[in-house]
């Protein structure tokens, strides 16, 4: 184990609980991105998600869309399981975090990306900054019911 990792710098953490983190991550990353995922679909950008690796399918941007939703998931619950103590508390984490990423996903990397501009607040940036905001509750809310011992 390196002295970098989560467990070695805080000794409390076994991989067992290590473990379930990451298993609260995936299951609250795979929840909230389908959900997501079908508000996308209906507003018709996942090919644009597709165009990022220079597809142009709906079908390979829904794939990309789960995969960026399950490492985004991991980066809320393995370093910050502690903030998921509660679903009243999940929930406020979890929209705290899909408006964060709606800022460094759909507003910069995203556009950045795309060679569009960033930071473009406009109607389909709203129904963005919404479907970020129900995947991150959703993540939240699976993630503290995971960590409880719940799945």
């Amino acid at each position: 184990m390196s002295a970098t990792s989560p467990v070695a710098r805080h000794p409390h953490i076994s991989a067992m609980h290590l473990g379930r983190r990451a298993t609260a991550g995936v299951t609250g990353g795979i929840a909230g991105g389908l959900v997501f995922g079908l508000l996308m679909a209906m507003m018709g950008m996942l090919p644009m998600v597709a165009s990022l690796v220079g597809l142009n399918s709906a079908g390979a941007g829904f794939g990309i869309h789960m995969v960026i939703s399950i490492l985004i998931g991991l980066g809320l619950t393995v370093p910050f399981a502690g903030l998921l103590s509660s679903y009243g508390k999940g929930t406020l984490v979890g929209l705290g975090y899909g408006a964060l990423w709606w800022v460094l996903g759909a507003l910069t990397i995203m556009p950045a990306v795309l060679g569009m501009p960033l930071f473009v607040i406009d109607t389909m940036a709203g129904m963005s900054l919404m479907g970020h905001l129900v995947y991150g509750a959703i993540l939240a809310l699976v993630a503290v019911r995971v960590l409880k011992g719940r799945t």
